[in-house]
Order: C-alpha cells, then structure tokens, then sequence
C-alpha cells in the first residue's frame, strides 16, 4: 500500500519512527517532509500530505505535529480527506471502522512511540464496517461537493 506521511519540527522524530515502521511491514512511504526539527509551518507538509490522499495517489496517511491537532485540521481542509486523531487505541480503531479516515494523526508530546506505532497497526488493519456508517460518511462527501469552490 502507498501511505502518505507528514510532520512539522514537532512530529519528525516520530515520523522518521512511523516511517522506518511502515517500511518494514512492506509498504511504500511518500514522505512529504519536514526532514528537520527546524521550525516551520504545519500545513506546509499536513496539506500536501493529504493532497496525496485525497488523489489517489497514496491510499492512506499518517500525520504528526506536536499535539496532533493542527496536522488533522490542516488535512480536514483538503476536500475528500477524513482526518482523526489517534489519541488512543479505540478512537484509531473507530476512526476506520465508523467514519472511513483515510488519514489518522498523531502529537508526539502527548502520546508514547509504542501507542502511536500500535495504532497505526490497528489503522492499517482495521475496515471501514459500512452499513449505517456509509451513510454518514456519504453526508459529509456530499457537503463537500456541494460547497467546493
């Protein structure tokens, strides 16, 4: 599977950990930057990250920034991208299963390596359930397109 992956200075550690991750399970990584702990902007690499899911061009994504909320909101700007944030194993697993997420966030200060690989695990594997939940989702895809520029 491709999977896009951003973060600013606040998430590169963790990144570079998710990255090194996803690689060894066999998946192929664009990683959109930052490739430092230099300061700089979020939604520099949280949009294009997303922009790559929302293509196409890479099926899911991870994202991570110091708290895990300005990576998510930058994506959830990107129309088609449906952005969680995986701060804790339940929220990561529901964020698939109920709502389709196509990427899933994370703060490196506020969460362990360990949780955060784990829940990328249960991103990766869990599926969208459908049924009631397809509806919902549809809703929100369905505003997106009427309001779009």
């Amino acid at each position: 599977m491709k999977i896009s992956l951003g973060s600013d200075h606040g998430g590169f550690h963790y990144k570079n950990e998710i990255k090194e991750h996803l690689n060894k399970l066999g998946h192929e990584v664009i990683d959109v930057g930052t490739n430092s702990t230099d300061s700089c902007n979020y939604p520099e690499f949280a949009i294009p990250a997303a922009e790559k899911v929302a293509s196409g061009e890479a099926q899911l994504g991870f994202l991570v920034c110091t708290s895990g909320e300005g990576v998510s909101i930058a994506a959830n700007k990107v129309k088609g991208v449906r952005c969680g944030i995986g701060y804790d194993d339940h929220v990561s697993e529901f964020a698939r299963r109920h709502n389709n997420a196509n990427m899933l966030a994370f703060g490196e200060r506020e969460m362990s390596l360990n949780d955060v690989l784990r829940r990328v695990d249960i991103f990766l594997t869990t599926p969208f359930e459908g049924g009631r939940h397809a509806l919902r989702v549809q809703q929100i895809t369905d505003y997106e397109e009427k309001h779009s520029k």
